[in-house]
């Protein structure tokens, strides 16, 4: 029998069966189409590899009402969660924390401060550049990465593979899916 696999802050559980989890990916760029979008190429990849369902892909402008329509159309559909890449930084066009911060039932604060504390780890104070954020949109999780392949890395990789795993322990985020609607 194989040892559980570790995560840091937890360990999958290999015994138990992995939920696929219903996965968006969006990528928001004003210059990225389908044979340039690598970022989203990478992410559509990963969530493939661990296991879970690519529900939907697209790609939207740095616009607020774009970025909302989007993101409320996959919700209403039943996407259990949505990973978006782009748009987070601070220039004049980035524009996804103004578009997607309002929908949010809830925010996640602390995956801002997991997110920061692994890209400073990779790319030092530049994380300070990057607005990542992530909460709950009508029952759905939506996490909101930077543009760059190495923050997509990341972000997938080090953060929200584990907390998506059914599997992974202490605790993940699937496991309260079923009860994140309640009243």
């Amino acid at each position: 029998m194989n040892a559980p696999a570790f995560v840091p802050g937890g360990k999958i559980d290999a015994a138990k069966t992995l939920k696929p989890v219903k996965v968006a990916v969006l990528t928001i760029s004003d210059t990225r189409d389908e044979e340039s979008d690598t970022s989203g190429d990478l992410l559509a990849g990963r969530v493939r590899d661990a296991g879970h369902e690519l529900a939907a892909r697209g790609i939207v402008k740095d616009d607020v009402e774009e970025i909302r329509a989007q993101i409320l159309a996959w919700v209403a559909e039943g996407v259990e969660a949505i990973v978006s890449t782009g748009g987070t930084g601070i220039t004049g066009r980035d524009v996804t924390p103004e578009a997607v911060r309002p929908l949010f039932d809830k925010e996640l604060d602390g995956f801002s401060v997991v997110f920061h504390m692994v890209s400073y780890a990779s790319v030092g104070l530049s994380t300070l550049q990057s607005r990542a954020l992530a909460g709950l949109v009508k029952g759905c999780f939506v996490f909101c990465l930077p543009g760059s392949n190495g923050a997509v890395k990341d972000g997938w990789d080090k953060v929200i593979s584990a907390q998506l795993d059914s599997r992974h322990g202490p605790c993940n985020m699937v496991e309260l899916m079923p009860r994140l609607m309640e009243a």
